[in-house]
């Protein structure tokens, strides 16, 4: 219900309690279960209506018992087919129509693009979250040319997108003509820090080293599977884990040989899970040695769970870690560096490593709260969504 029916006099006190339409608009059902749990189901708590638009997965029935409305839509979140991704833009446009949400938000690079396009057409503000800009700016020739003309296409006129970090930012400014008054910084996706609340690990020997990731190159699964070979040489006993999905026919997969090898040179591998968290507290370090993040989701819960971090210094992931403090940063793409790291943190006393894990609980306290998130969002969607009903 829009507020031009109402009063003029009193549209201030109706917003304070006014519920809104929001449409979420997202390449998986999976996205929205793992990252934007907590920020629905407070827009759903404080009376707002909720759309999901998502590809459907196994996670899409889980978003309507949050009491969510959701739209299937098909979209093919990897490579770039002209036709296909216009027809997405055209679906999303005609779901908008019908659905008639007061704002948008969008997430992941499909979503924002073809969503402030459809957006565009009708009048309805949109926030996109560029959640990590991964090494797409950073590659040469025509797929980088290519994504940048659509961001630039889609993005001149919308209203306000999030960042998680200030390296992507500052590089997306470089590339993308977007005023920098309508950017902002988010501390990534947020963390229910009760959800993740647990007990400390023990440190007791033999140390576990735990990498939660998708299993393609940029992840830097390569170089935590050779910094594991590298360590177990020395240490022998220290175990190290990998879970995550392996899916062949992405583009940038580690290939088939180099999987079979994973549980050749001593890594126990497991496949993707819903129950992230007793994966976790089963570990007693957690590693990721991305190229490049937004802000990495499984280093939040990790902190958040008192465990120690080895990560990249690379944009997104060196914002999680204080270097020496909860964790180590080594250099990217170096299986060496990560390796020196491991073997650090194992040279450290018991009480170190414990200092560490607590570290990291205070550090996640202290900047990634998903409240911050959530706060956010909010004053953005009344600042955009407001002046439109006072028609």
């Amino acid at each position: 219900m829009r507020l031009q029916n109402y009063s003029r006099l009193h549209w201030k006190n109706y917003l304070a309690i006014m519920p809104f339409k929001i449409a979420l608009v997202l390449n998986t059902s999976w996205n929205a279960y793992n990252f934007r749990k907590g920020l629905i189901r407070s827009f759903i708590a404080n009376g707002n209506e909720v759309l999901i638009i998502a590809p459907e997965d196994d996670y899409s029935k889980d978003l309507i018992s949050w009491g969510a409305s959701y739209r299937s839509i098909t979209l093919e979140s990897t490579g770039m087919n002209p036709v296909k991704d216009w027809k997405y833009r055209n679906d999303l446009k005609q779901i908008f129509k019908e659905e008639n949400p007061d704002v948008v938000l969008g997430f992941t690079i499909k979503p924002n693009i073809y969503g402030a396009l459809a957006a565009r057409t009708l009048g309805i503000p949109m926030i996109s979250n560029v959640s990590g800009l991964g090494t797409t700016f950073l590659w040469k020739g025509w797929v980088k040319k290519i994504v940048v003309t659509l961001y630039n296409r889609a993005f001149s006129r919308t209203d306000f997108i999030f960042f998680q970090n200030a390296d992507d930012r500052k590089l997306f400014l470089e590339h993308v003509k977007v005023s920098a008054d309508r950017t902002g910084l988010l501390p990534g996706s947020g963390i229910d820090l009760n959800e993740y609340d647990s007990a400390p690990p023990s440190f007791n020997k033999p140390l576990t080293f735990l990498m939660i990731s998708r299993l393609i190159v940029e992840k830097g699964v390569l170089e935590y599977m050779q910094a594991a070979n590298l360590v177990r040489q020395s240490h022998p006993d220290v175990r190290f884990e990998l879970i995550g999905k392996y899916d062949p026919e992405h583009k940038r997969s580690i290939s088939q040989e180099q999987f079979d090898t994973i549980e050749e040179i001593g890594i126990h591998y497991y496949p993707e899970t819903r129950n992230i968290k007793e994966v976790i507290e089963r570990a007693d370090v957690v590693v990721l040695p991305s190229y490049r993040e937004g802000t990495p989701r499984t280093l939040l819960e990790a902190g958040t769970m008192g465990r120690p971090l080895i990560t990249t210094d690379a944009p997104g992931c060196r914002e999680v870690v204080d270097d020496g403090v909860n964790g180590f940063l080594c250099k990217v793409q170096s299986a060496s560096s990560l390796a020196q790291k491991i073997n650090l943190f194992i040279a450290l006393t018991k009480e170190e490593q414990r200092s560490m894990g607590l570290a990291s609980r205070k550090l996640v306290e202290d900047r990634f709260d998903e409240k911050i998130v959530i706060a956010e969002y909010s004053r953005k969607i009344r600042q955009l969504v407001s002046p439109a009903f006072l028609g």
